[in-house]
């Protein structure tokens, strides 16, 4: 039998912080034993769990592997736009006038993650 992704595990200054941000963008819960200062938090989703831990020093690079989200009750902008106000940043606009293409943002410790189309964006054309 092959492998299971338990969770996806970000290293982070603020895990908690960090988790609290991913809650509000997933629609996940934070673990009932997670508190501002611990060295670990863990956001379970409907999709899985993602695991923030505390690593010293800054984000430096690009990421390796990235979150692409693909919004289920709203637009691909309109989701941008939430994710705007929960403290994401824009970091490339990959739109195009057609109403293809992604955004890619960043969260509040830099990470990047693409925001796409939504389904029923893309059955439309």
């Amino acid at each position: 039998m092959a492998s299971l992704i338990r969770h996806t595990t970000v290293d982070c200054a603020d895990p908690y912080a960090l988790a609290l941000f991913w809650a509000g963008v997933l629609d996940g819960t934070l673990a009932d034993d997670d508190f501002p200062g611990d060295p670990e938090a863990t956001v379970a989703t409907t999709a899985g769990t993602l695991l923030f831990v505390r690593t010293p020093g800054p984000k430096t690079a690009k990421n390796r592997v990235h979150l692409d989200l693909q919004p289920q009750d709203r637009t691909r902008d309109e989701e941008v736009t939430r994710l705007l106000t929960l403290g994401a940043a824009l970091h490339e606009d990959h739109r195009r006038p057609d109403g293809s293409g992604w955004a890619t943002l960043r969260d509040p410790e830099g990470n990047e993650f693409c925001v796409e189309r939504s389904a029923g964006e893309r059955a439309a054309g």
